[in-house]
C-alpha cells in the first residue's frame, strides 16, 4: 500500500493528509483514537473509482499541528479545518465522509456549508440536529457519573492513563470496541472501576482486519503526537452545544449516507435509536442507513469490502 502524505497550511495551522487518485474531491474525517490511516482502504479502493481522495489527520492528531489551549478543539474550528482544507486543495466542493468524531464534523460540515460539501457519508455516529440539552448535563439529569465522556473532561487523567503503555491502550481499544468481542459485560462506554482501560479485554491474538503492523503505526503516531489534542475534542462539548444554538433542530437536506456496524457500542447509546428513526426528518436527502452485520465501531476497517461498496455506490450516483 503507497499513499502519499503530504502537508498543507489551512485555517491557520499546519495538516498533514494523504491523497490518492484524481477526480471529485473526496474528503475523509478520522475520530479518535485514530488517524488518517484509518482510512487506508477506502483510499485505494475510492481512488480505484475515479475520486480524488484526502484524508488528513485532524486536528491534534499525528502530523497536523495540535494547537495548546482545549478551547481550540470546537466543532467550529474542526468544520473550519476541512473547509479551509478544500479550498487549500485548490477545490471549490467536496464529498465529506467521516467516522467516530469524524462524523460529527462530516454531519455539521454539510449543515454549515452546503455550498461546499454537497453530500455526506457519516459512520457510527447518527445524525442528531443541534438540540437544547447538551449531552453531560443530561448524563448528569440521569445520575449518571462513570460515563468515558465524564472522565475525559479531566485534563491529564486519561492523557495519563493512555500513555502509559500506548500501544497496549490501542489494543485494548481496538479490540473492546471492534465486532470480534463477544463479551457484553466488557467496555469502555461506563467505567465501573473509574479507569478507562480498566473494563477492556486484551486479545490474544489480533482480529483479522488489525495486524501488529497497522497497530506499531498507530503506536508511532501517538508515541509522537500524544493523545491531549484528540482528548480536547470531548472538553468542547458543552461549548459545541452552545455554539450550535443557530441551527437547533435543523435537518441536513443534501444527499446523505449512514453506515455503521451493528455490534458497534454507539448505537446502544441510549438516543441512538431515536436519532436513526427520525431520519426521515433529520435526513431528508439520506440515500440509505445500512447497518452491517459482525462488524463493530471500527467499521470501515472491520468490513472494508462492504463499506467500499456501499460508499463508491454514493458517491458514483451522485454524478448522474
Amino acid at each position: 500500500m503507497t499513499i502519499p502524505l503530504k502537508t498543507i497550511t489551512a485555517n491557520g495551522i499546519h495538516m498533514r493528509y494523504a491523497e490518492k487518485g484524481s477526480g471529485p474531491l473526496v474528503l475523509f474525517c478520522h475520530g479518535w483514537p485514530e488517524s488518517w490511516y484509518s482510512w487506508r482502504h477506502q483510499i485505494e479502493a475510492v481512488s480505484a473509482a475515479g475520486f480524488r481522495c484526502v484524508a488528513p489527520d485532524m486536528r491534534g492528531y499525528g502530523g497536523t499541528e495540535a494547537p495548546e489551549g482545549a478551547d481550540q478543539y470546537t466543532l467550529m474550528h474542526l468544520v473550519g479545518d476541512m473547509a479551509e482544507l478544500v479550498k487549500a486543495l485548490g477545490e471549490t466542493k467536496a464529498i465529506i465522509v467521516g467516522h467516530d468524531w469524524g462524523a460529527p464534523v462530516a454531519w455539521h460540515a454539510a449543515l454549515w456549508r452546503p455550498d461546499l460539501f454537497p453530500a455526506v457519508c457519516a459512520m457510527s455516529v447518527p445524525y442528531s440536529p443541534p438540540g437544547y440539552v447538551d449531552i453531560l448535563t443530561a448524563l448528569a439529569k440521569l445520575g449518571i457519573t462513570d460515563f468515558y465522556l465524564q472522565y475525559f473532561q479531566k485534563p491529564g487523567v486519561p492523557e495519563a492513563e493512555l500513555q502509559k503503555d500506548i500501544k497496549a491502550s490501542l489494543r485494548r481499544l481496538y479490540y473492546t470496541a471492534s465486532g470480534d468481542l463477544d463479551d457484553d459485560k466488557k467496555g469502555f462506554g461506563r467505567l465501573p472501576d473509574g479507569t478507562l482501560l480498566g473494563n477492556t479485554a486484551n486479545p490474544e491474538k489480533l482480529p483479522a482486519w488489525l495486524t501488529e503492523a497497522d497497530l506499531d503505526y498507530y503506536t508511532q503516531e501517538f508515541t509522537r503526537a500524544g493523545f491531549r489534542g484528540g482528548l480536547n475534542w470531548y472538553r468542547n462539548l458543552r461549548r459545541n452545544w452552545e455554539l450550535g444554538g443557530p441551527w437547533r433542530g435543523q435537518p441536513i437536506r443534501q444527499p446523505s449516507l449512514f453506515i455503521a456496524g451493528k455490534k458497534d457500542g454507539v448505537l446502544r447509546f441510549p438516543a441512538a435509536q431515536a436519532q436513526l428513526d427520525a431520519y426521515p426528518k433529520t435526513l431528508p436527502g439520506l440515500r440509505g442507513c445500512h447497518l452491517i452485520d459482525g462488524a463493530g465501531h471500527w467499521v470501515q476497517q472491520e468490513a472494508a469490502g462492504e463499506v467500499n461498496r456501499l460508499l463508491i455506490g454514493f458517491i458514483s450516483s451522485l454524478r448522474t
